[in-house]
């Protein structure tokens, strides 16, 4: 990409980025009233504003997100498979990307009801400790992914290193491993939280 091109995806993807992360963080504010408030109208407020803003904001920031990031790694000389932090950045994007659009379904029931009437306190209680839980999950994830862009950890992928003509730059020979092994721990970890999170029932029983 050229220069100009290449500043203007960039501003797009922290504007995208930000966005994603800051709304996510409102999100789980809500979704924490939803659960907790006494006060049925503010409850009935909480679950509205979540079932806008998943479809008005969230999700366009995240699919905006993931879109001008992989754009600026192919683009650029960062390249999505050089550095552990790129592979591992964009695979929990991935994920979140995932688990996001399969929670539209249950935000938009919840923000349905609350249209029509008004939630007690033990109404739909197990889904809305659910919208907690995976609004926090989220939240984690976007810091995570906040923190990797920030330090760079990890150094450079073996086929990083091969489009450098194999020199090693970036870092110690015995980093790679480490660097191997924590990218495998993500992808173990990731994995699990999705099959606990199947077999809890939490998409299931949305």
């Amino acid at each position: 990409m050229t220069p100009r091109l290449r500043r203007f995806v960039l501003t797009a993807h922290i504007i995208f980025s930000v966005g994603w992360l800051g709304a996510v963080a409102v999100f789980l504010a809500h979704a924490i009233a939803g659960l907790t408030s006494e006060d049925a109208q503010i409850v009935r407020a909480a679950y509205l504003a979540m079932g806008l803003s998943v479809w008005f904001v969230i999700v366009p920031s995240n699919i905006g997100a993931l879109l001008t990031g992989l754009i600026q790694s192919l683009g650029t000389q960062w390249g999505l498979f050089k550095h552990y932090w790129i592979l591992v950045k964009f695979l929990l994007t991935i994920v979140g990307t995932i688990l996001l659009l399969a929670h539209t379904q249950p935000i938009s029931y919840m923000a349905g009801v609350a249209s029509e009437r008004l939630i007690s306190n033990t109404e739909l209680l197990g889904l809305r400790v659910q919208l907690v839980a995976d609004a926090a999950a989220a939240l984690l994830l976007l810091l995570a992914t906040t923190i990797l862009s920030v330090y760079k950890p990890w150094g450079m992928t073996a086929h990083g290193l091969r489009k450098q003509g194999g020199e090693n730059t970036e870092r110690p020979a015995n980093r790679k491993s480490w660097g191997l092994y924590v990218l495998a721990a993500f992808i173990l970890l990731i994995l699990l939280f999705v099959i606990v999170h199947l077999m809890g029932g939490g998409i299931g029983s949305h």
